[in-house]
């Protein structure tokens, strides 16, 4: 498979990334979308539906010149990668939507969900796309894996650059998420291909960077309960790791601090109790 950046296609060209024109605090420059063509046969798939912004919309009408999307495929149920569906069902209403279940998110969308699994194949054309169920980030979570080919399409697990959010309060779960970061490092794909941001060439050193980065931060929240007299609640802790942050970043560091003390909880490095404050957290 070949990628071209700008979203002009080539007859050497058959995967186009479309920009989902919703740049943000927790998007960065935007979603990226990826219209995938068979080589040879038939068969357009989808990667993400963006937001539903008719910017959008357009340029997959564009890039499709005579064809039609065939499916849709969800990597994730967060409202930056599905809450296009419906605009996509308007102007294509042949499209299939395939997912991994998560109904807390897929009722919001009145579309007919086809359900997708770990291991699942999806055949476009003449190439096949491995699923990989790679939840963390939220349960849901897939990737997408050609294997001939090398290329992964890997949703909201990995970013360039940056760190990825675990929201612990929407599902979020930071030991999956670890053990989703290692078995990518282990399939070790040639090519990267991510939600947002750019691509991922070294995507082990990248891993590597991750894995580091989330030891860091178990021993950051340790330090700040232990200076701290040995307990405090998770806003506590967040002003004292993140000191300094933006406002509208907050939100997203108490998620991920949560994250941190429910997987330290689960290795029985830290304790969870509650007073009229709500939940205390004690180093052990």
């Amino acid at each position: 498979m070949g990628i071209h950046p700008d979203a002009n296609r080539s007859v050497l060209v058959n995967i186009i990334l479309l920009p989902g024109f919703n740049p943000g605090p927790y998007t960065g420059a935007g979603n990226n979308t990826y219209l995938i063509h068979a080589k040879t046969g038939s068969g357009v798939v989808l990667i993400d539906a963006g937001t539903g912004d008719q910017r959008h919309i357009r340029a997959v009408r564009r890039s499709l010149s005579q064809k039609t999307i065939d499916r849709v495929l969800i990597t994730h149920g967060h409202s930056d990668h599905i809450a296009g569906v419906s605009a996509l069902l308007s102007e294509w209403p042949g499209i299939e939507f395939l997912k991994m279940p998560w109904p807390v998110s897929d009722e919001r969308y009145p579309v007919a969900w086809k359900s997708l699994a770990d291991g699942d194949e999806i055949e476009v054309g003449t190439e096949v796309l491995k699923v990989l169920h790679t939840p963390g980030h939220s349960p849901d979570h897939l990737s997408f894996y050609c294997e001939k080919d090398g290329v992964l399409f890997c949703g909201d697990l990995l970013v360039k650059g940056s760190t990825v959010v675990i929201p612990a309060n929407h599902e979020g779960n930071l030991v999956q998420y670890l053990s989703s970061l290692a078995r990518i490092r282990d399939l070790n794909p040639r090519r990267v291909l991510p939600a947002h941001g750019e691509e991922i060439g070294d995507v082990v050193g990248l891993i590597d960077h991750y894995l580091e980065h989330r030891r860091q931060r178990d021993a950051d929240i340790l330090d700040a309960l232990r200076g701290a007299g040995g307990s405090g609640t998770a806003s506590h802790i967040v002003g004292i790791v993140y000191k300094g942050l933006s406002n509208d970043l907050t939100q997203a560091a108490s998620e991920t601090v949560l994250a941190h003390l429910y997987k330290l909880k689960t290795e029985g490095r830290v304790c969870e109790r509650s007073d009229q404050n709500g939940a205390v957290w004690e180093c052990k």
